[in-house]
């Protein structure tokens, strides 16, 4: 079948079983050949070809809300709801979004790119529909891994104790990114091996049905068989004391279980839960067969070997951190390592191999990672908590109450800070100086390149006045020269890069290069710019704003983050606590609005932060040009 020629996901209802096997095979045809090009999520979507297909042959989508926890397993929901031919450009700058997008389709009724949000919002959906008294279904399909988040456990306690009708697909490929971990991962390991509860259920009320007299004592006594049932065939049976009937568990790639199951969910009333056992990679080998995590979401690859297409270049930020990390906890043994399910992405497997008892994976739980780093750090170890900028929002609170407040100990190794590019506006780790720097007792750091970052993250090891937040980007550093002895830097003194008399850019991070290429052009056109690398921007370096103060000259504040909260607004704050109302000040950063996905020099033109539009600000900046002008 051409693909791209589905516009709507009616036909699925009336396809007959050879007819859906087809489309199963050349949609993962389509997947492998398509995303051997572009990279994406492969792993995820190969398992439930099967699922979705069922899913939307069964509910009538858009007026029946489907819902997809964090959005990895939401491609064959696209190709069936009409966007297969936008695949060339999924996850490329203005094409198609690697998740579920409301604006580009009405199929998509939630955006997602954390996960275990979609019970909460199935739970909104489906209150609306009772007070409005209209009769849609609402399916939530909810991961494995994604259920050990905190979110979803509220969900799921607020639905089973309100009854609401709705319908959760409990899609479990025994696997997220990394490997599960946790109690609710292995009773869902026991819940696999258990056989069919409902079933069994179903056929012993009958025969007790045939009981003749059946009442009193008997009915009572059979009550108890069937609770005695309940625990026998399905041990520690969560769903149903939560309040849920549970369907399960159900071969994901088995039509006729699939319909039978999800069929029976959704003539019953009140909260249901299927649990679907799928198989992440289905119909192609290495992603079949990934133990490590690879196949979730990978760059292009070739097709026939397997083999991803690796450029050669000098080290990851992440790959500086890890080793660096290593290296210190060799030699000191307070140090521990924490990761919210993402080991492989942080680079803190390679730290676990070699300290298998100071590696904690919590799971999806960032709440729980922050608080607990916390409480290791009232006795006396250094926890280093490594997190996506992105997904550290969500232990906001735990950052405010139990670590800032009390002052503790805790490092954050902050990845992904900046724009990451493809993943799109969910990712982009453009908020975290905003939110942390206006927390009493936080320091935030941020290196020029990656020999920067090793002496950063020794610097904040040693520390011991409160949490340091050591934030880096994604990708390559630039392969210069690595020093052999980690050393302490004095946190709150910034470093002049470049000498200038006209002007300041003060910067950090990925912004330098762009700084110092700007500088370099203005010299050309006759104007003295001074670039300074601004390690922290919290602590600022008051001694050298007192200085700048007293030149009296133009200062251009660049930062890849949030204009509204951020460094650039810290400078501004201390100039007018320090009566400095007359001097110019300039910010350039990310603007007040969601950046969507591309690559990130796409980005960076897009809102502005080149070589040339720095260059073009500092000219209206600098008085004799403005006077020009």
């Amino acid at each position: 079948m051409d693909l791209e020629t589905i516009k709507d996901p009616g036909f699925l209802q009336s396809c007959s079983r050879e007819e859906m096997e087809k489309l199963a095979e050349d949609i993962r045809h389509f997947l492998i050949q398509r995303l051997s090009v572009t990279g994406g999520h492969l792993g995820p979507n190969l398992g439930v070809v099967e699922l979705t297909l069922i899913l939307h042959s069964l509910y009538e989508s858009p007026k029946d809300k489907i819902i997809w926890d964090v959005g990895h397993q939401a491609y064959v929901h696209k190709i069936v709801t009409g966007r297969a031919g936008q695949f060339d450009q999924l996850r490329k700058y203005q094409g198609l979004c690697g998740f579920p997008k409301r604006s580009e389709s009405d199929h998509d009724v939630w955006e997602t790119g954390h996960s275990s949000t979609s019970l909460s919002a199935a739970m909104g959906m489906a209150l609306a529909r009772d007070l409005k008294k209209t009769d849609e279904s609402v399916v939530a399909v909810i991961g494995d891994g994604a259920l050990t988040g905190g979110m979803a456990l509220e969900a799921l306690n607020h639905i089973g104790h309100e009854q609401t009708d709705l319908t959760i697909i409990l899609n479990d490929n025994e696997m997220s990114i990394a490997p599960n971990v946790g109690a609710l991962h292995s009773m869902l390991g026991r819940m696999r091996t258990a056989g069919k509860y409902q079933k069994a259920k179903e056929e012993l009320e009958y025969l007790i049905k045939k009981i003749p007299a059946f009442g009193g004592r008997l009915a009572t006594t059979a009550e108890r068989v069937k609770d005695s049932l309940k625990y026998l065939l399905v041990s520690g049976m969560f769903f149903e004391e939560m309040g849920f009937t549970y369907l399960g568990p159900v071969d994901g790639h088995d039509y006729d279980d699939l319909i039978e199951n999800i069929n029976y969910a959704k003539k019953t009333k009140g909260p249901m839960l299927v649990h679907v056992i799928t198989k992440k990679g289905k119909g192609y080998a290495p992603a079949e067969n990934d133990a490590k995590g690879t196949w979730h979401g990978l760059g292009p690859y070739k097709i026939e070997s397997g083999e991803v297409v690796k450029k050669p270049g000098p080290p990851s930020y992440s790959g500086v951190f890890s080793n660096t990390l290593r290296r210190i906890a060799r030699d000191d043994q307070r140090v521990v390592g924490i990761t919210a399910a993402m080991p492989g992405g942080t680079k803190l497997d390679q730290f676990a191999a070699e300290f298998p008892d100071r590696m904690f994976d919590v799971g999806i739980a960032e709440q729980h990672a922050t608080t607990m780093a916390g409480g290791l750090a009232t006795q006396g170890m250094k926890p280093v908590f490594a997190v996506y900028s992105t997904f550290l929002q969500r232990g906001y609170d735990q950052l405010v109450h139990d670590v800032c407040r009390q002052n503790l100990n805790v490092i954050f190794a902050i990845d992904r800070a900046g724009l990451v590019g493809a993943d799109g506006e969910t990712h982009q780790g453009v908020f975290d100086i905003a939110y942390l720097r206006h927390l009493p007792n936080m320091k935030i750091l941020m290196p020029k390149d990656e020999n920067e970052l090793q002496h950063m993250i020794f610097t904040a090891v040693q520390h011991d006045d409160g949490p340091v937040a050591v934030r880096y980007p994604r990708g390559n550093g630039y392969g210069i020269k690595m020093d052999k002895e980690l050393k302490e830097l004095t946190i709150g003194k910034w470093e002049v890069l470049r000498d200038g008399g006209e002007l300041t850019i003060l910067t950090f991070g990925t912004m330098i290069p762009v700084a110092m290429e700007a500088a370099e052009s203005l010299e050309s056109q006759g104007v003295s710019v001074r670039v300074v690398n601004a390690t922290s921007a919290k602590p600022l370096d008051e001694s050298l704003l007192e200085e700048l103060k007293e030149e009296g000259k133009p200062i251009l504040t660049l930062e890849e983050a949030a204009l509204q909260g951020s460094f650039g607004s810290a400078v501004l704050e201390y100039y007018h606590d320090h009566d400095s109302h007359g001097m110019i000040i300039e910010r350039m950063g990310i603007p007040d609005r969601y950046i969507e996905h591309g690559s990130v020099p796409e980005l960076y033109e897009e809102i502005g932060l080149t070589p040339a539009r720095v260059r073009d600000k500092v000219l209206t900046m600098v008085p004799r040009k403005r006077q020009r002008a």
